[in-house]
């Protein structure tokens, strides 16, 4: 969706409301994707000189975790708000996805947003242990990762153990 915003800071009803979907499923935000559509809202309300812009939407996220590799399902909101001065149109470093004629990309900004959302390493929860590097299974439902632990995997590390003590 694309929003003239120097068109409406000159002539727009404020406040603008506009409802959208966006399809993020061919992005790829760090091995997650974005298997349903995300419903968002964006708001626009023209102040004296400038026009406060805002983005709402829900994303669902799906990957696998970085340590055990079990599928991950997360839910990320997104609340991000900017006020946008005119002499930000030609503005080169404006962090907002906006063209020198004040037209803004909304589905560009939310993609944007849920980059900085979403972590690089997703995980199924924060206290997961991985996997045993001796039978594979998750470390919670196996016995043999204490023993796994004492001996170290490569004999060529042993050196370093006996530094530990």
């Amino acid at each position: 969706m694309l929003f003239d915003l120097r068109k409406f800071l000159s002539a727009g009803i404020s406040p603008t409301v506009r409802e959208f979907t966006v399809d993020l499923s061919q992005q790829d935000f760090f091995g997650a994707k974005v298997s349903e559509p995300v419903e968002a809202a964006f708001t626009a309300n023209r102040l004296e000189g400038e026009v406060e812009v805002r983005l709402e939407a829900t994303a669902t996220i799906s990957g696998v975790c970085a340590r055990c590799l079990d599928p991950v399902t997360q839910e990320y909101k997104i609340d991000s708000q900017w006020v946008v001065r005119e002499r930000d149109f030609t503005d080169e470093d404006f962090e907002l996805p906006m063209d020198g004629n004040g037209v803004l990309d909304v589905d560009a900004w939310l993609n944007q947003e849920l980059s900085l959302e979403i972590p690089q390493v997703l995980l199924c929860s924060a206290d997961c242990l991985g996997l045993c590097p001796v039978c594979g299974k998750k470390r919670q439902d196996c016995t043999c990762h204490e023993a796994a632990e004492s001996t170290p995997a490569d004999a060529r590390l042993s050196i370093l153990k006996s530094l530990l003590n």
